[in-house]
């Protein structure tokens, strides 16, 4: 029996990965975590853990919720900077695989409120990492992002070109995690992988997001703030791709890349037990095709205030994924007509539409 650790299963990507391991590893135990947080409406949060069998109202910070719908899954309302918290979560469940999705998220925020990104992704995850040091587990897996590409316009993005140039101070964070796992994975024989995903949507999805924005936004027949007219490009990532693709990783850990060169470094792959990985549709899509289909599946058309590119936004994103389809035979594949339309069908029946 392993002991598997999923931190932000109040989040959208941690919820549905808690979802696929818990029916997935039946013989093994997943202990969700997530501080529950107000950066968006925590109800949508609260809505996630009960789809989970975790009742708002058995909530308590510390303490452990059993599921009334698993009974291989367990929840912990914790906050990463908690350091000892953390610290004697991990001491006492001696976790065989943590997967670290947990994070303050959002490029535009993050010029509101800096501070809470180096609260949540720096110094929470150096508790992570510290947890991971004094009770290894065999793999540990954690969330960075397509942030971390910045000011890189090759195209398509892949994990072997260097990421220094970053245009958000979240993105800067998502790139500090990387060097810090790599850090660890050198100093402590960690093995570590991250995965950099790229504008994941679905089912149960951030209300901060643009397609749940846009769709909430036309319901109430109120305008919609369109940048760069429109015209930025995404690399939309349908969630059961993204979960798929996580979900295969885990009993896959790095090894050491026998051929890294440090006269010619590899950003992908290292020496010691590290790797990175994109996941992404490898297929961008144009923001004003997403509105259409969003006008389509609701039946209702939109209002639109264009306005210029934002600080801290980038132009188009694509991800290479060559390296995951060689590693596990896997790359996202859902197109965003199938995408768009389940997601809308679950919009209206969240919002009772």
């Amino acid at each position: 029996m392993k002991k598997i650790l999923i931190t932000g299963t109040a989040g959208f990507i941690g919820f549905h990965l808690a979802e696929r391991l818990v029916k997935q590893f039946p013989d093994d135990q997943i202990v969700g975590l997530d501080n529950i947080n107000d950066y968006y409406d925590v109800s949508l949060k609260f809505a996630r853990l009960n789809e989970s069998g975790i009742y708002k109202e058995a909530i308590d910070y510390n303490i452990y919720v059993q599921s009334q719908k698993y009974p291989n899954y367990r929840f912990i309302k914790l906050n990463l900077e908690d350091r000892e918290k953390i610290r004697a979560l991990f001491d006492s469940e001696k976790f065989s695989i943590v997967i670290h999705l947990a994070a303050q998220a959002g490029v535009r925020y993050s010029l509101k409120n800096p501070h809470a990104y180096i609260d949540s992704n720096i110094t929470g995850f150096l508790n992570i990492l510290e947890g991971c040091r004094h009770n290894p587990p065999e793999h540990l897996i954690f969330a960075s992002s397509s942030s971390v590409y910045g000011a890189n316009k090759k195209m398509p993005f892949s994990v072997h070109d260097h990421t220094d140039h970053p245009l958000s101070l979240y993105g800067a964070t998502k790139k500090s995690n990387e060097l810090m796992a790599h850090a660890y994975s050198n100093l402590f024989h960690i093995p570590c992988t991250g995965l950099r995903f790229f504008t994941v949507y679905g089912p149960w999805g951030r209300p901060d997001m643009a397609m749940y924005l846009f769709a909430k936004l036309i319901i109430e027949r109120k305008p919609i703030k369109i940048y760069n007219s429109g015209k930025m490009q995404r690399d939309f990532t349908y969630i059961d791709d993204v979960i798929e693709g996580t979900s295969r990783l885990i009993n896959k850990p790095p090894l050491k890349n026998d051929h890294w060169d440090p006269y010619n470094p590899d950003p992908a792959s290292s020496f010691c037990r590290f790797k990175i990985f994109n996941i992404g549709n490898n297929s961008p899509v144009e923001v004003s095709h997403i509105l259409e289909l969003i006008e389509r599946y609701l039946g209702q058309k939109a209002e639109k205030d264009l306005l210029p590119i934002q600080p801290g936004d980038v132009p188009a994103t694509m991800a290479d994924v060559d390296d995951l389809w060689d590693y596990v035979n896997f790359k996202p594949s859902t197109s965003i007509e199938v995408g768009v339309e389940n997601f809308i069908n679950w919009f209206k029946k969240y919002h009772s539409i």
